[in-house]
């Protein structure tokens, strides 16, 4: 990958040698586009980046750090450009030894000095124990190269303070010249300062001992001074002290005897906390006083702080009221230190509050639903009007719509009419889900000790600890009386037959007759489950609201039950609303009516189905499962009974008077017009397309839907359907072919003998005759007729017509006692032309049937025979062209497919 820029190159550094740490300037071209584009620097080998401050591409400031070379080139490397490369070098120096007095441009790093009073080392011993010049004769500096020295004494040092000092290095460098006598005067200094150190540290303290004592009289004298002139201050200051603690006895007394009226001010004002504080700081300095004054005011106040208590007991027990205020009056009357368990009282009051709210509740829903006003509570009125939002729950929860089928019959105002028993749940857990988070906090509050103050939770702390066990039980009971209520009012309101006797009166009283939809019961469902989503996230025990979850699988039976009646009641409406309108498959609108309705009602269910967590399943109950199959084999049939209904409808009955035509089909006879009246073949033709749909389509698309929501029993929902359907198709038929062969079977055998013909005695066959033309123009209107209104039931009818009238032309042969030559060569034209012009609907059985005929005749013994049989075939088959148009389509049409 090629760079945007090219390498960094040094051209120059000031300056180009130095001792480490010197501060240099590098300068040079491409040397970076910014500070983070700058990742490396290198003088020497060393790596300089952390003191690098890149001042522009041209030019960088560092240090030079320790090196091991003494020389070496400045190499730059950057993110853009790379490393780089340098035309000038730096030559590290060795730094000279600096002394401690010496005077120095830089830092000089601190090291390890030889401390010769105590003969140890020490980080920074005394200026003046470290001279500079230890010989005391004058420094003459060698010319030797430093780096000779560090040859020729490895590992050593000069530096007399260095633990690796060496003599003979110090004197080459610094006494080089030096004469010898010079080198004996320093001797005799070195012995010097040996003497000097050895005479200890009590010639110190014997030569300083006067100087003691002329600090300690000094000492003593300035004591003595400071006494004579702060006395009178300190003499001033007590009398202060004992002035000011007399005033402060007398704003003591003073606050104990206004503290009755200034209590009586506080508790009108409501600043019960300065009450409070007031009266514990009065207990801890009066409460044991034996002063009889004291005493008097002492329980004048006591006196005031009991009505207080009964005043905050009165507010605590008060209803409605706020857990934030609840909280408030129980943490003071636990500062109060009041008798009893205020907080367990306001629990128990609260428990029958709610209670109270909910029987109120029902009774006023039933008093409006009787048409008498109600007694309204305004503690009730939790929100002034619920049905904007029923309304649109259920839009969002289940259609209301269910096509055409689903609004005939009904006033549209229905939709804004919420229901009172509907209203009376949504209020009724509305109003449950208001109280009873702020009841349960107030009990965990109790639990946890958080509704005391801390010092009236040390003191009974013990005894709180016995009372939560001894009354965890009994708030058990309390929230499980809650959610019976809860259940059993809305046991009463939907499904009173699941109330004991003994709790009618008080949980039912609804007199209503009609039931509520299942879209309603479906809404009721919802709102449940959400009543207990909100309880469970209160942390409520399963247990406790298990009463909850039976109620809900209880609804959810009896929504799908529900459900069900009324859409099998809507498919028996359906039958009014068949409008005979034929589709191009010969299908009216009656299959997805049918189809459409189920498949609203399931979806109406799916929410219901469906088992959200913690829920049983619907059909877990085999009798539900049996009730429930029922139910839908009971839709299945009655939309069955329906279409037996409308085939054997009378003729004065039809209601719509037009036929949709297929244009592929012409209209053979004139007959279909556009004020067309049904007639009951073409009625019963039309309810065979339709159970023919219904077979292979509609109810198998059905039990795939029942399938889809879970449904139990499909198998035999499925079968008993098809059996029923079945038994209808093959009755329905029969009629249709034993109203439109029977004719044409009763014309063959008056048409073969009319005009007194004889088989035995007749005249040479010149062509068909007309009665086997007319059998043959019948089968064709049967054809068109059963063509107009379903295609596929053409093949189904034609079989059968052609089997019937073989059939019977197989008897009439059969019943022949002898055949002339020319009666069996008419005879065998005429079965052979109708064989072969309905060759294309022959069965088994009619070829059997013409077989039989065929063999009933004589052979024909000549080739003239054979051939006029031919010519006269051909002849009719020509002559008749046009009328047999429709076998040949026919023809052609199952070929292909």
């Amino acid at each position: 990958m090629s760079r945007l820029r090219q390498p960094p190159l040094v051209t120059g550094i000031s300056p180009n040698e130095g001792i480490p740490w010197t501060k240099v300037i590098i300068r040079g071209e491409n040397l970076g586009t910014g500070p983070t584009d700058l990742i490396g620097l290198t003088i020497c080998g060393h790596n300089c980046l952390l003191t690098a401050e890149w001042m522009s591409a041209s030019k960088i400031v560092c240090r030079v750090g320790q090196a091991k070379n003494d020389k070496g080139d400045i190499i730059v490397t950057t993110k853009s450009g790379g490393r780089g490369t340098s035309t000038v070098s730096f030559k590290l120096l060795k730094p000279e030894k600096i002394g401690i007095l010496d005077q120095s441009a830089v830092w000089v790093d601190e090291m390890n000095y030889y401390d010769m009073r105590t003969d140890r080392n020490k980080g920074i011993p005394p200026l003046s124990l470290r001279p500079a010049n230890p010989l005391g004769i004058d420094i003459e500096k060698s010319k030797f190269p430093q780096k000779d020295l560090e040859m020729l004494f490895p590992g050593m040092s000069a530096d007399f303070t260095s633990e690796n000092f060496s003599a003979a290095w110090y004197l080459i460098e610094n006494h080089s010249t030096t004469s010898f006598e010079q080198l004996k005067m320093a001797v005799t200094n070195l012995k010097r300062q040996a003497n000097k150190k050895s005479e200890g540290s009590l010639a110190y303290v014997k030569g300083g001992l006067s100087t003691f004592f002329e600090a300690q009289d000094a000492l003593s004298g300035a004591s003595n001074t400071a006494d004579t002139l702060f006395q009178e201050v300190l003499g001033r200051k007590d009398k202060a002290d004992s002035t000011r603690n007399a005033l402060n006895v007398l704003q003591r007394f003073k606050f104990l005897f206004n503290l009755p009226l200034n209590i009586e001010r506080n508790i009108q004002k409501g600043d019960y906390d300065v009450v409070i504080n007031d009266y514990e700081k009065a207990k801890s300095l009066f409460g044991k006083t034996e002063v009889q004054v004291f005493k008097k005011y002492y329980a004048e106040v006591e006196t005031r702080i009991e009505t207080l208590r009964e005043l905050l007991l009165d507010k605590l027990l008060e209803t409605p009221s706020t857990l934030h205020d609840q909280k408030r009056y129980i943490r003071y009357l636990s500062d109060l230190h009041a008798p009893g368990d205020p907080a367990w009282q306001c629990i128990g009051a609260q428990h029958r509050w709610i209670l109270q709210l909910m029987h109120s509740c029902k009774e006023g829903y039933i008093q409006d639903l009787k048409g008498t006003p109600g007694l309204h509570s305004p503690m009730l009125d939790l929100d002034s009007d619920t049905r904007p939002l029923v309304l649109g729950h259920l839009s969002q929860t289940a259609s209301l719509k269910r096509g055409s089928s689903f609004q005939s019959g009904r006033d549209d105002t229905w939709r804004y009419k919420t229901p009172h028993r509907v209203a009376f749940v949504e209020k009724l857990t509305k109003l449950v889900l208001s109280q009873l988070p702020n009841f349960w906090k107030l009990w965990i509050s109790y639990v946890n000790g958080s509704l005391f103050s801390e010092t009236a939770e040390k003191s009974g702390q013990i005894e709180r600890s016995k009372n939560v066990r001894q009354r965890q039980n009994d708030f058990k009971k309390m929230i499980q009386e809650v959610m019976q209520c809860l259940v059993k009012l809305i046991r009463g309101a939907l499904l009173p037959l699941s109330i004991p006797e003994c709790g009618v009166r008080q949980y039912g009283g609804w007199e209503v007759k009609s039931e509520l939809s299942g879209q309603w019961l479906a809404h009721i469902i919802q709102t449940i489950r959400l009543t207990y989503e909100s309880l469970t996230a209160l942390e409520i025990p399963n247990d406790m609201l298990q009463t909850i979850q039976d109620l809900i699988l209880d609804l959810r039976v009896r929504c799908v039950m529900v459900t069900l009646q009324h859409t099998a009641e809507e498919i028996k409406r359906l039958a009014e609303k068949e409008d005979w309108i034929v589709d191009n498959e010969g299908l009216t609108s009656l299959p997805c009516q049918f189809e459409q309705c189920i498949i609203h009602s399931l979806q109406s269910l799916k929410g219901v189905v469906e088992c959200k967590p913690g829920e049983a399943s619907v059909f877990q109950q085999p009798k539900t499962q049996e009730e429930v199959c029922q139910l839908s084999i009971n839709i299945m049939q009655i939309f069955i009974y329906c279409l037996e209904q409308l085939s054997t409808k009378p003729d004065a009955d039809v209601d719509t008077t037009h036929l949709s035509v297929d244009v592929s089909s012409p209209d053979l006879f004139g007959s279909i017009h556009e004020d067309f009246s049904l007639t009951s073949e073409q009625r019963l033709l039309i309810v065979l397309s339709n159970c023919c749909y219904l077979e292979r389509h509609t109810f198998l698309n059905i039990a795939e839907h029942f399938e889809k929501h879970n449904f139990q029993g499909i198998e035999k929902i499925t079968q008993v359907s098809m059996a029923s359907l079945k038994e209808l198709d093959q009755r329905l038929f029969e009629n249709y072919i034993e109203l439109k062969a029977d004719p044409i079977v009763g014309s063959l055998e008056p048409g073969i003998y009319a005009g007194y013909f004889d088989w035995k005695d007749c005249l040479p066959p010149t062509g068909v005759r007309n009665y086997l033309k007319e059998a043959l123009v019948n089968i064709i209107a049967v054809h068109a007729e059963v063509f107009t209104i379903s295609k596929e039931l053409v093949p189904r009818v034609l079989s059968k017509v052609v089997e019937a009238v073989s059939e019977e032309l197989s008897r009439l042969m059969q019943c022949v006692s002898s055949f002339s030559k020319n009666g069996a060569l008419q005879a065998r034209l005429e079965i052979c032309a109708l064989r072969d012009t309905v060759a294309v609907h022959l069965t088994p059985e009619s070829k059997s049937s013409f077989k039989q005929a065929l063999e009933a005749l004589p052979q024909l013994s000549s080739g003239a025979d054979k051939k006029l049989l031919e010519e006269l075939l051909n002849k009719f088959k020509s002559s008749m062209h046009l009328q047999l148009t429709c076998f040949q389509a026919a023809s052609s049409t199952m070929m292909k497919t």
